[in-house]
């Protein structure tokens, strides 16, 4: 087992009435466990807690009144190793399980249909399967720079593609639309975890279904796949934006703390090398959703960076 304390604590300035939507929670899936948890805003404000079912995403919805404004979440969470066969093969697009379809599709930040040709030169004849799709990892890890700075929050793929740097959300993007390109389903996907440099933050990866199930991939190499504490998934970063503001706010603040630690009695997690371990999670449980409703016009996303 792998344990994960987390702390984060986001900074807020609202310039008038604006209602704010968080997705900072770690989500309960199958091979992670949330043990304990705590989520405060100050000033104190009512709060509307729901999760979709489809994607496991857990939302906390508000109304924020202008002044300073405080987020803090503190989680321990245990994760559970998920061994993918190395062998496992690509699903035929008719195979595809109808709730799975649409992460096949081009998306806002992963233009698959425009991107076809590039991923057919330079991956259309390999051999199909889950190898395929680690020499798209490779292949990215070896040819986009790390760089923050060098993208925003609406810099997409084929920018990345043609720029060659960007952030762990821009390398996932790039491998989702990649593997989209040659027919394989894939998502986002953010979760906390530990790792050197640069400071913490959010992290971005990417799923791959392969073989009839879902298969984690992390083209940064940053951190090892199965570390990583899900948040959020989806067909790209809009779906997963840690806060979405309905309104004049600014952030002014965010700070990340993550510590890790494995049981003794279990093997030590291996560092990624250049093929890289495979590591796959389920599906995430689905829970009890509720709803309430106020909706909003113009608003902002803040993504993994």
């Amino acid at each position: 087992m792998h344990y994960s304390t987390i702390e984060t604590v986001l900074d807020y300035q609202v310039y008038a009435p604006a209602h704010m939507v968080l997705n900072i929670e770690a989500a309960r899936s199958g091979s992670q466990t949330v043990l304990s948890e705590e989520l405060v805003v100050e000033p104190p404000v009512e709060m509307n807690a729901f999760c979709d079912e489809n994607s496991g995403n857990r939302f906390m919805r508000f109304d924020a009144r202008p002044g300073p404004l405080k987020i803090r979440y503190r989680a321990s969470v245990q994760r559970s190793p998920v061994v993918v066969p190395p062998d496992l093969l690509e699903v035929p697009v008719n195979a595809v399980p109808n709730e799975v379809l649409h992460y096949l599709m081009p998306t806002r930040y992963c233009e698959s249909d425009l991107m076809s040709r590039a991923a057919q030169q330079l991956f259309g004849d390999l051999p199909p399967g889950i190898g395929r799709v680690q020499a798209i990892v490779d292949w990215i890890h070896e040819s986009i720079t790390y760089e923050p700075g060098t993208s925003d929050s609406t810099t997409t793929a084929q920018e990345v593609f043609v720029q060659r740097a960007g952030v762990c959300r821009d390398f996932a993007h790039l491998g989702i639309t990649l593997c989209r390109a040659l027919n394989i389903p894939a998502r986002l996907v953010v979760g906390y975890v530990w790792f050197d440099e640069p400071p913490q933050d959010f992290h971005a990866v990417f799923e791959a279904w392969i073989g009839g199930q879902w298969v984690l991939f992390d083209a940064t190499r940053m951190a090892p796949v199965d570390r990583l504490v899900r948040v959020g998934t989806g067909r790209d970063a809009k779906d997963v934006a840690f806060c979405t503001i309905f309104g004049p706010v600014s952030m002014t603040d965010k700070g990340l703390v993550v510590r890790e630690f494995q049981d003794e009695n279990a093997p030590p997690s291996q560092e990624p090398v250049p093929t890289g371990e495979i590591v796959g999670i389920e599906k995430p449980v689905p829970v009890q959703a509720k709803t309430d409703g106020s909706d909003a016009a113009a608003h902002t996303l803040e993504t993994a960076t």
